[in-house]
């Protein structure tokens, strides 16, 4: 599979993202994937970093809120990853007001990592983001996600501020980052 990738200097070049088989990359919502993509975040984050219920209420909010305002039809783009028969990762951009969006549920299953497919993505959405004229992007995580937050630094993203906040589970760092493509 062939998706683009950003440099350092804000360049296009095409890259190769190795993906497993039964691997298929949607760039359309389908009945039900909003609901997905929220199980997808209860699948990956509640194992892995204890994660609980608030932070999913939120997740379901924040997609709710989206797709009412008319995401991604109305601007912003989605990218679901599905992979032997069930959503197994999703990546949004989602306009927030004019000129500004946010990266959001950037989520791969294990199967998916380390092959440059979250790279990959990043970097597509943000030849997306150009292509429908943001000026800036914002996204928010939390500190245990260390690979997402290096491919954040790498495709410019800086981090703008952090907090502890202990009403997702375990204490986590939250963070917030930007990235200005104007």
């Amino acid at each position: 599979m062939c998706v683009a990738s950003i440099n350092h200097d804000g360049h296009t070049e095409l890259v190769t993202a190795i993906a497993p088989n039964d691997t298929t990359i949607r760039r359309a919502l389908e009945d039900g994937d909003g609901a997905g993509i929220v199980d997808l975040h209860r699948r990956l984050y509640v194992p892995e970093y204890g994660i609980n219920d608030e932070f999913l209420r939120r997740v379901a909010a924040g997609v709710e809120d989206a797709i009412a305002a008319g995401w991604p039809r109305r601007g912003g783009a989605v990218w679901l990853v599905d992979h032997d028969g069930e959503l197994s990762g999703s990546l949004a951009l989602t306009p927030e007001q004019a000129g500004f969006g946010r990266l959001r549920w950037f989520a791969l299953a294990g199967a998916l990592r380390g092959q440059g497919l979250g790279r990959s993505l990043v970097a597509e959405l943000l030849a997306t983001a150009r292509d429908q004229g943001f000026q800036r992007l914002e996204l928010e995580t939390f500190s245990a996600l260390t690979v997402a937050a290096r491919i954040y630094r790498a495709a410019g993203f800086e981090l703008t501020w952090q907090r502890e906040r202990t009403d997702w589970g375990p204490p986590i760092v939250y963070q917030h980052y930007a990235l200005e493509l104007g």
